[in-house]
């Protein structure tokens, strides 16, 4: 890796005191903040596409919108809502109507309960299974042995870039991600013509709460502080 590639996780100085949050701040070599003007500046040319300006603008103040007691300082503000509320008041601030919704088919029954949120609050929902198609795993040159059952004679593939055709083809204006695995949700992103957010991940281990494992680090989770063992096996 390059010296002067950004490590911005491993940053030495205390949060209040950088620079990508503080006119006067510090930060090290490698900091982007400090180096990378000429990106910046071109970041900052694609926001002049109105529908990007518009879609950061109000991204910004539904952030902003999560929090109470702003006007008391740092130490009295404190969240007040959860993220199935802010996707919905993000929605309506940029006008949409039609909202796109995929999901795990591990997720059916969270899936149906967003959906009929979504539908509650106004919002046409498209919702599509993450194994839609009903396409074998052979597909992609995997045999028994790599199937989750290996004793069904044939099992379905998760189907991320259907999920998005599909998606495209009913134009929703933004996308849902529930639940999806590792890897499919990029797919479904990267594919989707409509702008994507995620409201919950894949964790099948952890209830998907993958954060989990990271604050228990020092504890439960210490295993990971040494390198994860390879894995070949399905």
């Amino acid at each position: 890796m390059n010296q002067k590639s950004p490590t911005c996780a491993l940053c030495p100085f205390d949060l209040s005191e950088r620079i990508c949050l503080k006119p006067q701040g510090k930060g090290p070599e490698n900091c982007p903040t400090l180096h990378q003007t000429r990106l910046k500046r071109k970041a900052l040319s694609t926001l002049k596409d109105p529908k990007l300006f518009e879609f950061a603008r109000q991204a910004s103040l539904q952030e902003a919108a999560g929090y109470t007691n702003r006007d008391q300082g740092r130490s009295r503000i404190q969240p007040v809502k959860p993220r199935i509320v802010e996707t919905v008041e993000f929605a309506r601030r940029l006008g949409y109507t039609r909202l796109g919704l995929v999901f795990c088919a591990g997720l059916c029954q969270e899936a149906a309960i967003v959906h009929r949120i979504l539908e509650t609050n106004g919002f046409d929902t498209i919702s599509v299974l993450c194994k839609v198609g009903r396409v074998s795993k052979s597909e992609l040159g995997l045999e028994q042995k790599d199937q989750i059952n290996m004793r069904a004679d044939d099992e379905s593939m998760c189907n991320p870039i259907l999920q998005a055709h599909i998606l495209n083809e009913e134009q929703t204006q933004l996308n849902i991600l529930l639940g999806l695995c590792v890897g499919h949700d990029a797919l479904v992103t990267k594919h989707a013509n409509g702008m994507c957010t995620v409201l919950a991940v894949k964790d099948r281990l952890l209830g998907h709460n993958p954060l989990a494992a990271v604050y228990t680090y020092d504890s439960y989770s210490r295993y990971l502080k040494n390198p994860i063992e390879e894995d070949n096996g399905a």
